[in-house]
């Protein structure tokens, strides 16, 4: 039975968060061509518009995901929204609900802030995290936030009830 989770906010520039934020993009790397990949650096996960939870367990970090604070655009419907952002759970901890945690923390983060639409960017071939997202309620859309629909990638919504 693995060590309790908790999720707590973190620092991107954490050596666990590097580490595990450099498997992700090496994975990425591996499915989709550079274009293809829309990915925050350390940086801009840094900036105060941005909410980075980790779930540790045990002393480690084992998941992490941001939240993404955007104003209002035609693709919004003018409402401002919440962009889910670099969530991944460490490949030997899946399957025990932490990713569904760390979703629901970064939405609570959200609708805390006034939010009440939360969209997200991934890629078609990660069919682990698409039925993960359409689990926790999540739609799919058209493309938004200046994203090129390349046929790569899906959009999702899901708005956040207060």
């Amino acid at each position: 039975m693995p060590a309790e989770t908790t999720i707590r906010p973190e620092s991107p520039s954490h050596p666990q968060v590097r580490s595990l934020l450099a498997d992700l993009d090496r994975y990425l790397a591996s499915l989709y061509p550079p274009e293809a990949n829309h990915i925050l650096d350390e940086q801009a996960l840094l900036d105060p518009a941005v909410s980075f939870f980790a779930a540790w367990q045990g002393g480690r970090i084992v998941g992490c995901g941001a939240a993404r604070r955007m104003p209002g655009d035609a693709d919004s419907g003018g409402r401002r929204y919440g962009e889910i952002k670099r969530m991944v759970v460490d490949p030997a901890a899946r399957g025990h609900g932490i990713g569904v945690q760390l979703l629901r923390r970064l939405e609570a983060a959200l609708r805390d802030d006034g939010v009440e639409l939360a969209l997200l960017e991934t890629g078609r071939d990660q069919v682990a995290a698409v039925r993960l997202y359409e689990r926790c309620g999540y739609l799919r859309r058209a493309a938004f936030g200046g994203y090129p629909d390349n046929g790569l990638s899906l959009f999702m919504a899901r708005e956040l009830a207060r």
